[in-house]
């Protein structure tokens, strides 16, 4: 029933976007967009999760006070600095929606404000200010995948996607952009998540089908172990559908959360398949659990082991790393009862049943882990549970991108 469109975060109707480059980073490419906006053409329910570091950025602070009341209008967001940790962080915030309010015609507390870079360095509020005209005339709604690009920093490649599904008798759409290639290990969502939908939903509903569904998809992607100052995901719904309003966890109320589910499951992926320095993305599939969270918790401390990630760089099915990476997850499970294979496009090997090594063929193992993306499927046979991380392997290039990131 659902169906992947065109659009981005232009697909849901009544939804703008545009993106340019400002300037904000001294020195940055001209051609690279650093400035995005985001507006509604009519007010939305709107909810956020943010960062569960203790050091957040400005821009939270701001956005959560202006979500307070469970509605915005529009998301303006910068990349090339992340207003944290430096002086005047929280007036430059405000600043950025009190410009997108003045180059809008809305109030800026219509606005929630997003940024991404470098930590420690002062906003160049003057650069946004000078652009802010600029991007809100580029408004479109063709204009998703320049704000896209604006949003990026390490990440080679844009996180898009939008998707349509019928709801009461109505065409409802979902539409998304996403940011984040390191500094990636969120408890909550990821670095940057930009949602919008025309879906007619009250703000209780949409923060709780957004939390349940951050909990599964977003929250179970890791890079590097490092959780931003900055991560915010947000969603908007305009409610142009035309669908009866979802005030109940009702059927219509299931059908938009697998919607939702769809959107956020895409863009883990690619955000792990983007990063830093990635040459594969690595699903860890755990099976047969006592728990769903016992699973998630197995299937993370494998994604995110600095051994297992460094082994299917080098295609090397070193199957201990794993059985090792849930013996410290500090989840509940009997290692004598474990059986783990290797998949891929290439094919898939048994390489650990019951806890002990099999004999294997190294050759079709390499050929399996030499692909874009592998999974690591393990069965732990104690129950029915089952959760899906996401990560990616550790290169030689992760450490060049991040030796001299600030300069």
């Amino acid at each position: 029933m659902i169906k992947e469109i065109s659009g981005g975060v232009c697909a849901a109707q009544g939804f703008r976007a545009a993106g340019v480059h400002c300037g904000v980073k001294e020195g940055g490419s001209p051609d690279k967009n650093d400035l995005a906006l985001i507006l509604s053409d009519k007010e939305c329910t709107a909810a956020g999760v943010y960062t569960l570091n203790r050091v957040k950025a400005a821009p939270i602070y701001v956005t959560m006070d202006h979500l307070e009341d469970g509605v915005a209008w529009g998301i303006v967001a910068n990349s090339g600095n992340a207003n944290a940790c430096c002086p005047l962080s929280h007036e430059n915030a405000e600043l950025m929606c009190q410009s997108a309010a003045q180059a809008t015609g809305r109030e800026a507390g219509d606005f929630v404000v997003c940024s991404t870079g470098v930590i420690g360095q002062t906003l160049n509020i003057d650069a946004i200010r000078a652009g802010m005209p600029a991007v809100a005339a580029a408004l479109s709604p063709d204009g998703s995948d320049a704000a896209a690009t604006a949003i990026m920093t390490t990440d080679t490649v844009k996180k898009e996607i939008a998707v349509s599904f019928p709801l009461a008798g109505k065409e409802v759409r979902i539409g998304a952009i996403a940011k984040g290639s390191g500094m990636i290990h969120p408890n909550m969502g990821t670095m940057l998540a930009f949602l919008t939908t025309d879906c007619a939903i009250t703000h209780e509903m949409l923060e709780d089908a957004l939390r349940e569904v951050t909990a599964k998809t977003f929250n179970r992607v890791t890079v590097d172990g490092d959780t931003s100052t900055n991560d915010t995901c947000v969603v908007l719904a305009n409610g142009t559908a035309g669908n009866p309003l979802i005030e109940w966890k009702d059927e219509d109320y299931e059908t938009f959360q697998s919607a939702l589910l769809y959107i956020c499951r895409h863009l883990s992926r690619a955000i792990a398949g983007d990063g830093e320095g990635a040459s594969r993305l690595i699903t860890c599939k755990m099976s047969g659990a006592r728990s769903e969270e016992s699973a998630e918790r197995l299937a993370k401390a494998v994604v995110g082991s600095a051994l297992v990630k460094a082994a299917m760089f080098g295609s090397d099915a070193n199957w201990g790393r794993v059985l090792c990476a849930m013996g410290y997850s500090k989840a509940p499970f009997r290692p004598e009862h474990v059986d783990i294979s290797f998949t891929s496009a290439a094919g898939s090997i048994l390489v650990c049943q019951q806890g002990d090594g099999l004999a294997f063929d190294e050759a079709l193992a390499k050929k399996i882990l030499s692909q874009n993306e592998i999974v690591i499927a393990v069965d732990l046979h104690e129950g029915e549970d089952v959760a899906e991380c996401w990560g990616c392997d550790l290169t030689y290039d992760y450490v060049k991108i991040n030796g001299d990131y600030r300069t």
